[in-house]
């Protein structure tokens, strides 16, 4: 068979049509159906695409001599990434955004209907209504690449699939699975989701187009709303064991499947303690597809995409996403100034912490590391952690045996300073002692000297120790820079890079993308004690102390604020952290900011009871004491002695004031950063907040919850508790200031 090809174009091209899709006709017969964003960088569906779309299938359709259609993008590293979130900020009702979603749904149904078989050849992201394509197509094929990726996000956004997805996709890989990939918005591999049934099949990228065509040729026409095949059925059940036997059985009748419905409400609910409308629609729908049949879940599909994209937590979220993408385009410096190359990259301590940012910058930046400890045994458990690492990505087929070996090669330790002074950037990640941090800076300024590196740049990851200190007897300041990692540091987004007045633009270009090539969301902010995060932070955990002295439990406290929608409970957090990692941070927070920042006697008595948190074995919580599966960690009962002269005669605080006391202060604590130019905007202090401290996704972060609240609200509330508990719930100047403006224009920190 000939591969000359001809091109088909639309009869009657409406403008930008010929731009969007590009139709090739094949002398065999196949239609070869390219697809691409003029100008873009990735491809999203953006307005003019489902009228372009429905022209193209409309050219197939009355073409007789068609005998398969391959769908596939011009853009390597993009199949298709979903729509342009942009689309949702310019209608103004719910209508509106139904009549968008049914609108998806009519032209991938067209598509599931062809009268001959269609092959979506997926090669890069391939999310969102990207995937709902790929669905509505007969066969799946995934090049495997490090950019291709599968999923459904939308819940991310506080949304659901909305062109079909809600019905396809259980259907495909049945619904426990289904639901798995919606309510969590995780993103699949080529090869994890070929385990799953999601593609039929992966292939090596130069190989994409052939077997995609081949495919077209030999592929049966099936409906994708149907349900899987006995045969498919049959293999998932073996490929998953008994829990895969397990979830067929409740799959395969009305009644298992309102069990299985029902199991999976009570396990959401539990997880977002109704904070997030968008898993509960999901559910709903979903539910509603098989009770009623695929038209109806089509119809509750759009109704909840409409519904769902006007409300506030929708709204909260996409002001996170619109901030995030910002961000990654931010250089943070003026634009004439380039970042210097980074070729190999010094971590000081093999920690947690310290393997954890060589772990990110071997696996994201493809850099490699020389890890340092000051012991052979610290050294091992730091390799260990790498290795354990890409164990588990092994384990779960996201990457091979061979690829995640290279990846550890990468890595090589040492117990002195050979190798470190030929790195671009060294980064320290010891614990809080500025004498020992100053030395370090010292040995590392003398190995790139020796080894004639005088950009090396030496970072910092303290939390609450000025930069400014550190650098105070530096030989090149200018080459000093914070970046505080979160930990743990694979998981957690962010990176909150710390700059001196003394710290060069050169550096702080360098260290920028250096953090966005670990994959780390950046915020850059100004030096001083506690930087941002901490400093918003400390006030929280301090008043979570305060209120166990004054009669709380500790579970009251931190289920009041899990309930309310943070990740983890103040004092769970302080367990994991080290209480006495948070007092150390007390008295230099204290001497910069007085009283505010004081720490509480709780803490102080439990570091001399030795009861430090989890590395300790007690803290608040009790991490000795065995317990049964699925049982909550039994509280430290020595507690309840140690803090007995505290609790004497004081009404314990309720859960509203638990809430209210520690989100309060923790928001009047973002604010004084603001007005004190620790952050520059808004935007940085919501992304810091929610990123790397947990703050409320569902609100948008501190600034956005006063905007929702209403600043007035806010300073009332805070006076009040200044009343009652004294000058730490002062509020913020700024608050007060934009408090009394609001009472003559609607004043907010966002339009």
């Amino acid at each position: 068979m000939s591969n000359n090809t001809t091109t088909a174009r639309p009869a009657a091209p409406t403008e930008g049509r010929d731009e969007l899709f590009q139709l090739e006709k094949r002398e065999d017969g196949i239609v070869v159906l390219r697809f691409g964003v003029p100008g873009a960088r990735q491809n999203t569906i953006q307005a003019g695409f489902a009228d372009a779309f429905d022209h193209v299938l409309e050219t197939i359709e009355h073409d007789t001599e068609v005998i398969g259609v391959v769908l596939i993008s011009n853009k390597p590293g993009s199949f298709l990434a979903g729509a342009d979130i942009g689309l949702f900020e310019q209608v103004k009702s719910a209508g509106e955004v139904e009549a968008l979603s049914a609108r998806g749904q009519a032209a991938f149904t067209r598509l599931s209907k062809l009268h001959v078989p269609v092959v979506a050849a997926i090669e890069g992201s391939c999310l969102g209504g990207g995937l709902e394509m790929a669905l509505a197509c007969d066969v799946r094929i995934a090049a495997e690449t490090r950019a291709t990726t599968l999923g459904l996000p939308e819940v991310m956004l506080g949304l659901l699939p909305a062109a079909g997805g809600t019905q396809r996709l259980p259907r495909l890989v049945g619904i426990a699975t289904g639901l798995d990939l919606m309510l969590t918005g995780r993103k699949l591999r080529p090869a994890q989701a070929k385990k799953i049934g999601l593609v039929d099949q992966v292939v090596a990228p130069e190989a994409l187009l052939m077997e995609a065509v081949r495919q077209a040729r030999m592929a049966g026409k099936r409906s994708s709303t149907a349900s899987a095949s006995l045969v498919q059925r049959a293999q998932g059940r073996m490929r998953d064991g008994v829990a895969g036997l397990t979830n067929a059985v409740l799959e395969d009748n009305p009644a298992g499947r309102r069990v299985l419905f029902d199991q999976a409400r009570k396990t959401l609910r539990a997880k977002t303690h109704g904070h997030y409308p968008a898993p509960e629609r999901i559910l709903e729908v979903v539910a509603t597809g098989y009770a009623r049949g695929v038209k109806a879940g089509f119809a509750a599909e759009a109704k909840a995409f409409g519904e769902l994209a006007m409300g506030p937590v929708s709204k909260a979220l996409r002001h996170v996403y619109h901030a995030t993408e910002s961000l990654k385009k931010a250089t943070f410096v003026a634009g004439n100034v380039k970042p210097r190359e980074v070729h190999q990259v010094g971590v000081l301590g093999a920690g947690l912490m310290g393997a954890g940012i060589a772990t990110v910058t071997v696996d994201k930046a493809g850099l490699p590391v020389r890890l340092k400890d000051v012991s052979n045994e610290g050294l091992a458990r730091g390799m260990q952690h790498v290795r354990a690492f890409y164990d588990q990505r092994v384990q779960k087929k996201a990457m091979t045996r061979a690829a995640a070996d290279r990846c550890l090669y990468q890595v090589t330790a040492t117990t002195d300073y050979s190798g470190i002074g030929a790195a671009n950037i060294v980064i320290e990640a010891v614990f809080e002692d500025l004498e020992l941090k100053q030395a370090m800076l010292a040995d590392v300024e003398a190995a790139a000297d020796a080894q004639g590196n005088p950009d090396c740049i030496f970072a910092t990851n303290t939390s609450s120790l000025p930069i400014s200190d550190i650098a105070a007897h530096a030989k090149r300041p200018e080459n000093v820079i914070g970046l505080h990692y979160f930990s743990p540091v694979e998981k957690m987004p962010l990176l909150e890079i710390i700059a001196t007045d003394k710290t060069s633009k050169e550096t702080i270009a360098t260290a920028v993308a250096f953090g966005k090539a670990q994959g780390k969301t950046v915020i850059v902010v100004r030096d001083g004690p506690g930087f941002y995060t901490t400093r918003a932070l400390s006030p929280y955990l301090n008043e979570a102390a305060r209120l166990l002295a004054e009669g709380a439990s500790v579970r009251a406290i931190d289920e009041a604020l899990v309930d309310y929608g943070f990740p983890v409970g103040p004092l769970t957090l302080l367990d994991e952290v080290g209480v006495d990692v948070g007092v150390k941070v007390g008295p230099i927070l204290e001497a910069a900011f007085g009283p505010r920042m004081a720490a509480p006697d709780a803490s102080a008595k439990m570091i001399d009871a030795g009861y430090l948190g989890r590395k300790s074995g007690k803290g608040f919580y009790d991490y000795t004491a065995k317990r049964k599966k699925g049982a909550k960690r039994p509280v430290n009962p020595e507690l309840a002695t140690l803090l007995a002269d505290d609790r004497q005669g004081v009404r314990a605080p309720s859960a509203a004031e638990i809430v209210e006391r520690c989100t309060l202060l923790f928001v009047n604590e973002a604010a004084h950063c603001l007005s004190e130019q620790i952050i520059d905007d808004p935007m940085q202090g919501d992304i810091g907040a929610i990123f790397g401290l947990g703050f409320l996704p569902f609100t948008g972060g501190p600034f956005r919850y006063v905007d929702t609240v209403g600043v007035g609200r806010v300073v009332d509330r805070l006076q009040a508790l200044a009343e009652r508990h004294g000058a730490r719930f002062e509020p913020a100047p700024l608050l007060k200031t934009m408090a009394k403006a609001q009472a003559e224009s609607h004043r907010r920190f966002y339009p």
